[in-house]
């Protein structure tokens, strides 16, 4: 292990301190972990994931009418459906996937954000697990 110095403020050195005694735990082995943390949560941030606009355009052409008229989540479900497709939580928004599951772009690649989905079906997407989505979309 290699050794660094660093310089802390005062206030931070005592909180620090406060912890490792409440911890039984040193001030190092208190930094070391958050540092291990970090490292771990850069290491695993989700990165933008584009779609290739060739495979995209296509896709938002055969679904235009399925996503314009549809009349709420299941009958949207029903009609990707025919074509081979369904809508699928990814984080706080939809994805479009293959019937195999396999991802193929976002549902706003296709022009339809997951906000102006739930605003238009009166509702979030079922078994969404970003709720609160849905109130934070009738408010914008």
């Amino acid at each position: 292990m290699n050794t660094i110095q660093l310089r802390l403020p005062p206030e931070m050195i005592a909180a620090l301190e406060q912890i490792a005694r409440a911890e039984d735990a040193t001030i190092g082995g208190l930094i070391r972990d958050a540092v291990k943390r970090d490292l771990y949560r850069r290491s695993r941030a989700k990165t933008a994931q584009r779609a290739d606009e060739r495979l995209v355009a296509p896709l938002r052409a055969l679904l235009a009418d399925d996503l314009a008229y549809a009349m709420g989540w299941e009958d949207l479900q029903r009609r990707l459906a025919r074509k081979g497709y369904r809508l699928q939580e990814v984080g706080g928004g939809l994805a479009l996937h293959d019937l195999t599951g396999q991802r193929l772009c976002k549902g706003s690649d296709l022009g339809y954000s997951y906000s102006k989905l739930m605003r238009r079906f009166g509702a979030p997407f079922p078994g969404h697990n970003h709720r609160y989505l849905y109130r934070k979309a009738l408010v914008d």
